[in-house]
C-alpha cells in the first residue's frame, strides 16, 4: 500500500485543534482529517508549544479549558508577532450571547462554531481556511520564482559578459521571458518618489501602459480610497521590514477596479542607495472566486435557517387557524365579535403567505409542475396585475412563434413573475413600459449558464427604471433585503422568484444599469409533450360518505396536536393522542385492530414520522395513514413516503376532512 511521504505530508496545511475532551478532539480530526494535517492539544498551554514548533492554516479553538481558556489562549496567540495572523474559530457549546461572541471577536476569533458540530458546516468553514491558507503558500512560491527571476535579470545586467555578442543575446532572451510573465515588474526609489516599470504586462494587468516611471504619491491617488490606508502604511512598513505585500483595488484606465497584490524587496547598490524590486500580480480573479463561495456558503446557510423557522411558524400558525376555525364553528359572535375574529384569521393568514415565501427562497414548498402554455399564461398575468400597474406603466408581452410550454408549478410561475413586473413597475415612478419577452436557449455541456444541459424557455422581463448598483445587484435576491422604504416591502420578492428557479431546474439572471433599467431572466425547463403535472386523485370522493373513524393522532407539538384532536373530532371521529413514535408504537401493538387511521406528524424528535410509520408496517401491513408536515417539500418525502398522503401545515377542518375521505376512500 502507498503512504504519503514525509515530504508530502509536510507540504499539507496543518489544523491545530484545541480542546480538553479527547473525545471532541477525535470526533473533529475524523471529521476533517481529509482536509489537512491535524494536530490537536488539550489545553492553552500545550497550544501555545504548538505554535512555536510550526505555521499552521487554522486554529480550532475551544472556548470552555480548564487553566488558560480559549479567550485567553487566542489573546496570546495575537499577540505573537509569528502567529497573530493565524485564522482562529471558537469551538463552544455554552456563552452563545451575543457579549461572549463579540468578547471572542475581540480577542481575534473568525468566526464561532457551536457544538454539538454540524461535520458539513465544519468542513466548509475548514476547507475555506485551508485553501485560502494553500493559495497563500502558492502565491508566495510563485513570488519566490519571480523574485529569483528578477534577481538573476539583474545580476545578469551587472554583470560584464565577455563578449559582446553573448550580452546581447542573453538580454534579449531574458526580455523575452519577463514579457511572457503575467505580471508587471517594476523598481522604485527608496523615498518614492518614482516607480519605474521596467518588465511584464502593465496592460492587462492595470488597464494601460506606463509610460516609463510616476511617483508612488501618483499611483496611491488611483487606489481606492478604503484601501489607502493600508497600503501607504505597507510603504512605510518596508523600509524597517525590507519587504512589503499588500492587496488592493487600483482603478484602471476604463474607471474599473482590479485587485492587484503588490510585492517588493529591499534592494541596496554598491553606491548604499536603497530601492525596491516589485511585482504587481492581478488577483482580481482570484478574490471573486473567493467571493462566490463564501456567498454560496452564507445563501446555503441562510435557507437552512429559514426553513427551520418556517417549520416552526407553520406548527404556530396551525394551531391559530385550526383553533380559530373550531371557535367559528362551535360558537355564535356578535357583528362586532365576528369583525375583530376575522381581522385575526386575515393576519395569521398573511403569516402562511410570509411562510410561503420564506419556504420558496429555501427551496422547500411544495410544487406541483404541470405544462403551462405561454399564450395562455400571459393574459392570465396581465388580468391579475390590471389593477396593480397604475395608468403611467404599460405591459407588454412579445408574441413567441410557435406553441411553448414549460414545466413549472402554475401558481408559483404567476407570483414569480407578478414580484419581477411589481419591482420593475416600482422602478419606473414616472411611468414607462414593461416587456416580457420569452425566448427559447438550448444548453449543451459546459455551458456558461451553470445549468444542466436542455432545452430552456427564458422569461425576459424587461423595465426602463432607476437600475440598480452593482453593490445592490449583488444583494437583490437575498432574502430581507430591500432598497424601499420602512413598510412598503418585505425583502422576499426576489429571494422568492430565485428559490422557486432553483427548485424547478432553472436559475435567475439580473443585469441593471443605474438610470437605465433592469432585465430579469428567469430560465424555466422547456415541457416536452410527455410531461405533466400531478393530478389530485381523490378530488371526486364524496366526503359526506366517510363513516367516522378510530384515528391514532401523533403529533410532538402540544398545542397542534390537541387543536388536531378537536378538528377531527369535530368531523365525528374518534381520537387516540400519542406525543411522539414509541409512545405511538406501544398503544397501536397493543392492539392494531383497534385504529382505522394513523396521521401523524413527520419531524419529531425521538423518531420520525416515516420510520415510525415503517415500524407500524411491521406490526400491522396495509394500515392507512396521513402525514402532516410544517417543513414542507423534505427532500426525502415524495419517494420514502410512497403509498401516504401527505398534508402540510396549516390546514383547515376542510383540508383534514377532504384527506381523510381520499384516504379512505383508496384504502
Amino acid at each position: 500500500m502507498l503512504t504519503p511521504s514525509d515530504s508530502e505530508r509536510s507540504e499539507r496545511p496543518r489544523v491545530l485543534v484545541v480542546d480538553d475532551d479527547e473525545r471532541n478532539l477525535l470526533a473533529v480530526r475524523t471529521v476533517i482529517e481529509d482536509l489537512a494535517e491535524i494536530e490537536t492539544a488539550q489545553s492553552g498551554e500545550e497550544a501555545l508549544r504548538h505554535l512555536l514548533a510550526g505555521d499552521f492554516a487554522l486554529i480550532l479553538l475551544d472556548v470552555m479549558m480548564p487553566g488558560i481558556d480559549g479567550y485567553e489562549t487566542a489573546q496570546l496567540i495575537r499577540g505573537r508577532e509569528a502567529s497573530k495572523r493565524v485564522p482562529i474559530v471558537f469551538l463552544s457549546a455554552v456563552n452563545k450571547e451575543r457579549e461572549h461572541q463579540m468578547r471572542g471577536y475581540e480577542m481575534g476569533a473568525v468566526d464561532y462554531v457551536f457544538k454539538p458540530v454540524d461535520p458539513v458546516i465544519l468542513r466548509s468553514k475548514v476547507s475555506v481556511f485551508v485553501d485560502l491558507y494553500a493559495m497563500a503558500r502558492e502565491i508566495e512560491r510563485k513570488a519566490e520564482q519571480e523574485q529569483a527571476l528578477l534577481d538573476a535579470n539583474l545580476a545578469a545586467n551587472t554583470r560584464k559578459l565577455e563578449a559582446e555578442r553573448a550580452l546581447r543575446l542573453a538580454q534579449e532572451q531574458q526580455g523575452a521571458i519577463i514579457r511572457s510573465l503575467p505580471i508587471a515588474l517594476y523598481i522604485e526609489a527608496g523615498d518614492g518618489a518614482e516607480r519605474r516599470f521596467v518588465g511584464g504586462d502593465l496592460g492587462t494587468q492595470c488597464g494601460f501602459a506606463s509610460d516609463g516611471g510616476e511617483s508612488a504619491e501618483a499611483w496611491c491617488e488611483r487606489v481606492h480610497p478604503d484601501d489607502r490606508p493600508e497600503l501607504k502604511k505597507a510603504i512605510a512598513d518596508r523600509a524597517d521590514s525590507g519587504a512589503m505585500a499588500v492587496e488592493y483595488r487600483w482603478r484602471c484606465e476604463d474607471e474599473t477596479y482590479r485587485y492587484l497584490l503588490d510585492q517588493a524587496v529591499r534592494m541596496t547598490d554598491d553606491d548604499g542607495s536603497i530601492h525596491f524590486a516589485g511585482t504587481l500580480l492581478d488577483v482580481t480573479e482570484r478574490r471573486q472566486l473567493e467571493s462566490q463561495l463564501l456567498q454560496s456558503h452564507k445563501m446555503d446557510a441562510i435557507g437552512q435557517l429559514t426553513g427551520g423557522i418556517a417549520h416552526d411558524f407553520n406548527n404556530l400558525l396551525a394551531a391559530v387557524l385550526g383553533g380559530m376555525a373550531l371557535l367559528e364553528r362551535r360558537a355564535t359572535f356578535s357583528d362586532d365579535q365576528k369583525k375583530i375574529v376575522d381581522m385575526t384569521r386575515r393576519a395569521a393568514e398573511q403569516g402562511v403567505t410570509l411562510v410561503a415565501r420564506l419556504l420558496s427562497f429555501a427551496r422547500r414548498q411544495a410544487l406541483q409542475p404541470t405544462m403551462i402554455d405561454l399564450a395562455a399564461l400571459a393574459p392570465e398575468v396581465s388580468e391579475l396585475l390590471t389593477h396593480t400597474l397604475g395608468g403611467l406603466v404599460t405591459l407588454e408581452w412579445a408574441p413567441l412563434d410557435g406553441k411553448v410550454a414549460v414545466l413549472a408549478d402554475r401558481s408559483q410561475l404567476e407570483l414569480a413573475l407578478m414580484n419581477i413586473i411589481i419591482n420593475a413597475r416600482d422602478a419606473m415612478p414616472a411611468g414607462g413600459t414593461i416587456r416580457v419577452i420569452p425566448r427559447v436557449e438550448r444548453l449543451g455541456e459546459g455551458n456558461d449558464v451553470g445549468l444542466a444541459p436542455g432545452t430552456y424557455v427564458v422569461l425576459s422581463v424587461r423595465d426602463q427604471g432607476v437600475g440598480m448598483s452593482r453593490e445592490v445587484l449583488e444583494k437583490v435576491t437575498e432574502p430581507f433585503f430591500t432598497t424601499k422604504d420602512v413598510g412598503k416591502g418585505t425583502g422576499l420578492g426576489l429571494s422568492m422568484v430565485h428559490g422557486f428557479a432553483l427548485q424547478s431546474g432553472g436559475r435567475i439572471a439580473i443585469e441593471s444599469t443605474p438610470d437605465v433599467g433592469t432585465v430579469v431572466d428567469l430560465w424555466l425547463q422547456k415541457a416536452g409533450s410527455g410531461d405533466g403535472g400531478r393530478e389530485d386523485a381523490g378530488a371526486t370522493v364524496d366526503e359526506a360518505d366517510v363513516p367516522p373513524q378510530r384515528i391514532l393522532l401523533v403529533d410532538d407539538h402540544d398545542i397542534v396536536r390537541e387543536t388536531t384532536a378537536e378538528m377531527l373530532r369535530e368531523l365525528g371521529h374518534s381520537v387516540e393522542l400519542a406525543s411522539d413514535g414509541p409512545t405511538m408504537l406501544r398503544k397501536f401493538a397493543d392492539d392494531p385492530a383497534a385504529f382505522d387511521l394513523i396521521i401523524t406528524d413527520y419531524a419529531m424528535p425521538k423518531m420520525s414520522g416515516e420510520e415510525m410509520l415503517r415500524r407500524a408496517e411491521d406490526i400491522r401491513a396495509g394500515v392507512p395513514s396521513i402525514i402532516i408536515s410544517g417543513y414542507a417539500a423534505e427532500d426525502r418525502l415524495p419517494g420514502a413516503l410512497a403509498g401516504h398522503d401527505i398534508l402540510y401545515k396549516p390546514f383547515t377542518v376542510s383540508d383534514l376532512r377532504r384527506r381523510i375521505a381520499q384516504r379512505v376512500s383508496a384504502a
